[in-house]
């Protein structure tokens, strides 16, 4: 007789994505690598479970550590505290095992409800909910509805802990029942599948789709391929599709003629001839911009649960800015804001970033000239969008705000028309468009070198726990790498205006 594998839920949703995941999360776990990202996820995941929690103070927690403790706990609860909630009901059946968000009784039975840090139901969660109903019923426990409890993007925090109304939730009764004959099913294939050899599946969407595989670098392993792989043509999946299916793998051996948009027949021909192109016209236009020329670049943090009274979910709030100004040609002086404190940093970050980009703070060096230069910025969209959002909470300040929106330059764009070398492999962020024009210019090696970093950096500081010399670290690491992206931006435009 096969060996019986324990499964849980989110083994069966690994398995749902990518029977090879599971096998691999049961025989080879040493083989995976989960990024940064996902683990934030996980925090993210972790503190909404709280703070749903909180929203039912009669509520029994079973938080033992132990799985046949846990089951044991679940069962007590229900009959100890019968008309109460219970958090993480621990159920097993069918050789399968679930730690329930929230089940509470109700006028015919009992509800499941599933929490979710995303502000919509997705597909997967259906599955997630459909086992864990499939699971506690056969428990011999009377599911009569199932719910998704998830992120209400417009809920606006009040402040004082009051998190009323963070919540929406979703009955999925009838996609459930869709699901559940199924289940024993999708059971008896994945413990099959786990008595028998490794499965042979190719990579694919599955790799990234619901989740980051952390098997990834295992079923992808580096091979030696073309140096410029047809992937690197901008937005151009279903192409490089077609491209592939035909054979061709090195951008450099596809015919010119099967490319039709302009930005890939630049990509294609700066590939194929080895020499960066960059327009008069965009020389030019660096050329033209008027002086004093203020370089910006903004952090922001999003919680899913939000800190900040009059904040909502996911909300980027910017808590530092980096400002290059350059008052005449080589005459540049750096400026900048970092919150430090932990509180709420709109109106603090708002009323700095209207000095630097008044040139207020060089007052004091006598220097005579109008302030209202250009604003340039690297994709102007986010930044647009945070200012207006500082000025709809400031209204003190909206028209000072709403002003620097209205001299932003975003040198994105013109990069993108005007400019490309070979090594930029079809990307025109600053971080590839950097060491094309200064190979000594990047981010490798700096404490915080991405935006990721520079969120979980900011968090740490902030964090009451965190002694005074790790915050120094941490505060000078997040000045570095903002300063570096104003700083490269002021390189991009002198590169851009030196004569061909």
């Amino acid at each position: 007789m096969p060996r019986q594998f324990k499964l849980s839920k989110s083994k069966l949703l690994a398995y749902r994505q990518c029977p090879k995941r599971l096998w691999l999360q049961t025989h080879r776990p040493e083989l995976a690598k989960v990024d940064d990202a996902t683990t934030v996820i996980m925090a993210s995941g972790t503190e909404v479970g709280e703070v749903f929690r909180s929203l039912f103070p009669n509520g029994v927690l079973i938080d033992d550590e132990s799985l046949g403790d846990a089951l044991a706990s679940t069962r007590e609860a229900l009959i100890n505290a019968p008309n109460v909630p219970i958090f993480e009901a621990t159920f097993e059946a069918n050789d399968v095992l679930v730690r329930v968000d929230m089940l509470a009784p109700n006028q015919h039975g009992y509800e499941l409800v599933e929490v979710k840090s995303s502000t919509r139901v997705k597909s997967y969660h259906l599955d997630d909910a459909a086992i864990q109903t499939w699971v506690t019923q056969n428990a011999g426990i009377p599911v009569t509805r199932t719910a998704i409890a998830h992120i209400d993007n417009s809920f606006i925090y009040p402040g004082e802990q009051e998190y009323r109304g963070l919540f929406a939730e979703e009955t999925i009764n009838e996609q459930v029942a869709e699901r559940l004959p199924h289940i024993i099913h999708w059971v008896r294939d994945a413990q099959s599948m786990l008595a028998d050899d490794e499965p042979c599946i190719e990579a694919g969407n599955q790799c990234h789709d619901p989740f980051a595989c952390p098997f990834v670098a295992y079923c992808v392993p580096d091979v030696e391929g073309p140096e410029y792989p047809v992937e690197i043509l901008p937005r151009s999946n279903r192409l490089v599709a077609t491209l592939k299916a035909e054979g061709y793998d090195d951008l450099c051996a596809v015919p010119g003629d099967r490319l039709e948009r302009a930005i890939h027949q630049k990509v294609h021909r700066v590939t194929k001839s080895g020499q960066a192109e960059l327009s008069d016209e965009g020389r030019e236009i660096a050329r033209s911009l008027p002086y004093p020329r203020y370089y910006l670049d903004f952090e922001t943090i999003g919680f899913a649960v939000p800190r900040w009274a009059g904040t909502w979910p996911y909300q980027q709030v910017p808590f530092q800015f980096s400002c290059h100004v350059e008052l005449a040609p080589g005459v540049v002086a750096p400026t900048g804001f970092l919150s430090t404190d932990g509180l709420d940093p709109r109106r603090a970050f708002a009323e700095a970033l209207i000095n630097a980009v008044n040139a207020k703070l060089f007052a004091d060096r006598g220097m005579e000239f109008n302030p209202m230069g250009p604003v340039l910025v690297y994709n102007a969209p986010f930044e647009r969008s945070r200012i207006k959002e500082l000025a709809e909470h400031l209204p003190d300040l909206a028209e000072q705000l709403l002003e620097i929106n209205e001299r932003m330059v975003d040198f994105l764009p013109i990069t993108r028309e005007h400019y490309y070398h070979p090594e930029m492999r079809g990307s025109w962020s600053l971080k590839a468009v950097l060491p094309t024009i200064d190979a000594g210019l990047g981010y490798d090696g700096m404490a915080v070198a991405n935006g990721g970093m520079a969120q979980d950096a900011f968090l740490e500081m902030i964090d009451v726990g965190t002694d005074e010399g790790r915050k120094e670290e941490l505060r000078q690491g997040l000045l570095d790498y903002c300063a570096l992206d104003t700083y490269a931006l002021v390189q991009l435009v002198e590169f851009f205006s030196k004569e061909s």
